[in-house]
């Protein structure tokens, strides 16, 4: 037993309510000296904000958490918990086409680009390379040089029409959507459907989707993922599409994978060029907290 000594399986319900239940750091096994030297590396760096989340209460929070900022690329995987929730009740179908779905751009897409499918969509793997709002176009493949499906390209165009397509199968724009079918059930604190908006723009008939945020609502997402899309009692997510999103259909360097909308890594990649000197000493930080606490847990479960 850990914490309050309740076990694994009743700890792995407990979720927020409208707001955070705290736990007192040393009585779930973590290590405040470990902490407290990571408060210290946070107000050298350049977050603005960090949470501990052990067994669905905080341990550990610095900075201004209900401080909402916009999210970036941030956005995709939120708009991947909307399309596992709409393809489960059948109002999206991952295999339609763009044809079927009558998708097409300033530039008129060809016979092959309109064979790209949803999934390939969700995968970054769409074969089209047209302009974009918020143009990806560094490294952007010629134009008709991969089939859809065959080739990964972290491509703005396929993201931005995947919030064309949800809002005109459902009716419901992103952020509507978002804040009906995943705020309410998880009791966000702080978001509402206007803290998104889009940035639209002559290249492309299809909007960026921007998403502002705060870090305890966040933290309900990071939660909800790391539950299988479970939310205490209620299946907000199916399970099966957490474990597809989240596994690698592409690998794309440096030790990186893409699922569904999201970036997959594997623990300490070498060459990734994400790690900085910063980053790197937080996750030490992090990880002796971490270390801590689970040698005081399993030290607890052998008495």
């Amino acid at each position: 037993m850990i914490g309050n000594e309740l076990s694994f399986a009743e700890n792995d319900r407990i979720v927020p309510g409208a707001e955070w239940d705290e736990l007192v750091p040393e009585d779930a096994g973590w290590s405040t000296s470990h902490l407290a030297s990571l408060t210290q590396d946070l107000a050298d760096g350049r977050s603005t904000s960090l949470m501990i989340i052990d067994a669905g209460r905080i341990v550990f929070q610095w900075g201004d958490v209900a401080c909402k900022s916009s999210v970036a690329s941030v956005r995709k995987s939120l708009i991947n918990i909307l399309y596992g929730i709409f393809i489960a009740e059948g109002r999206i179908n991952p295999n339609d086409t763009l044809a079927d779905l009558e998708i097409d751009d300033v530039t008129r897409l060809t016979a092959m680009e309109k064979t790209a499918t949803v999934l390939d969509l969700l995968k970054a793997r769409s074969g089209v390379y047209l302009p974009s709002i918020y143009d990806t176009d560094k490294g952007r493949p010629p134009r008709g040089s991969h089939q859809p499906g065959t080739h990964w390209f972290y491509n703005n165009w396929d993201f931005n029409v995947l919030g064309t397509i949800l809002e005109r199968q459902t009716g419901h724009t992103v952020f509507e959507a978002f804040a009906s079918r995943v705020a309410v059930p998880l009791s966000m604190q702080d978001f509402m459907k206007e803290d998104g908006h889009f940035h639209h723009g002559p290249e492309s008939r299809h909007p960026v989707y921007k998403v502002r945020m705060s870090t305890r609502d966040l933290a309900r997402v990071g939660l909800l993922y790391l539950r299988g899309g479970r939310w205490g009692e209620t299946q907000v997510v199916p399970e099966k599409w957490v474990q597809e999103s989240t596994q690698p259909h592409s690998e794309i360097g440096e030790g990186k994978g893409y699922g569904y909308l999201w970036v997959t890594a594997a623990a300490n990649a070498p060459g990734d060029s994400i790690s900085t000197d910063c980053a790197h000493v937080l996750r030490q930080r992090i990880r002796r907290a971490v270390h801590h606490r689970l040698a005081r847990a399993r030290s607890r479960r052998r008495a």
